[in-house]
């Protein structure tokens, strides 16, 4: 059994796995199984894949489901998964070549190590540019909350999870909603677990105009309670500093009025009432602002 999965959720990306796949065949190290979840593509997604099969380069495992969004095609992956570690990789990003070899390395240094969750790599853009910025300090254990959200460290980064604990933190599914947060996820676990953060950079990112990056607010203001729902887990958390509760409890009650709720229920829903108070004010503006804005783009 291999130590690594990677895992790729896809819609309608047969123009761009190749590159992926041609960054997995090209490993300095090939202790990994590549698992493709297909998200519904009506591409040729499924006959591009099943020749990588055929080509027998790599292990690959490949599924295909109706379309139900990113973090849906997470769980019915992360939950078939029998290897030690997860490695999530976007279907439009790529790899280094020695992206394995270095997760291993980290992973055999610190497998033993109390309460840890698993490793936090870099990304970086094509032209070698680090996805944001570096860590503040190499090889920190740490929660994600500390080092990453109170530590101000924005943009994506290269996780890799121990299967095991991942598993416990399934992405919660709204019906009809097509888009869940990672972060929701990742902050559950901070706190229980810790990660370890290194410079290193394994993952190289392309944003695409029609990405999920670059369509955030229409995807998020289609999936309100899931953003409700990832903004309680912020809110919910005494640890977050007060900069980013502000700001997730505008997002509380903006994507709940998205979501039709009223404002009593909206305000039983949170512990810190005078917050709430607070933000309703700029977070209705601002819902009027997007509202009239999504309209128009819709």
């Amino acid at each position: 059994m291999s130590i690594v999965t990677i895992i790729t959720p896809t819609y309608n990306r047969a123009q761009l796995l190749p590159r992926l796949y041609e960054s997995l065949v090209d490993q300095t190290l090939q202790d990994f199984e590549w698992m493709v979840i297909d998200d519904g593509s009506k591409d040729n997604t499924e006959e591009l894949i099943q020749g990588y099969i055929m080509e027998q380069k790599i292990p690959i495992h490949y599924e295909k489901q109706q379309n139900a969004g990113k973090h849906t095609a997470l769980n019915r992956g992360i939950a078939q998964i029998q290897s030690e570690l997860t490695f999530i990789v976007d279907s439009d990003d790529y790899l280094t070549p020695d992206a394995v070899e270095i997760i291993i390395k980290y992973h055999n240094n610190y497998r033993k190590t109390d309460n840890l969750c698993g490793y936090s790599f870099l990304r970086c853009h094509q032209d070698g540019r680090v996805n944001t910025a570096y860590f503040p300090e190499d090889e920190k254990t740490d929660t994600y909350l500390s080092v990453r959200i109170n530590g101000n460290i924005g943009g994506d980064k290269a996780e890799v999870f121990y299967t095991d604990i991942l598993k416990q933190y399934p992405f919660p599914v709204f019906e009809g909603e097509k888009y869940m947060p990672e972060d929701a996820v990742w902050m559950q676990m901070s706190g229980p677990y810790n990660m370890l953060h290194v410079n290193k950079s394994i993952y190289i990112c392309d944003y695409l105009d029609d990405g999920l990056t670059n369509t955030g607010r229409r995807m998020k203001i289609k999936s309100p309670k899931g953003m409700m729902f990832r903004s309680k887990v912020y809110l919910d958390n005494p640890d977050v500093c007060m900069k980013v509760r502000i700001k997730m409890m505008l997002l509380y009650i903006i994507y709940g009025k998205f979501a039709g709720c009223r404002p009593a229920e909206l305000r039983n829903g949170v512990k810190n009432r005078l917050l709430y108070a607070v933000c309703s004010p700029p977070a209705f503006i601002l819902y009027k602002k997007w509202k009239k804005s999504y309209t128009k783009q819709d």
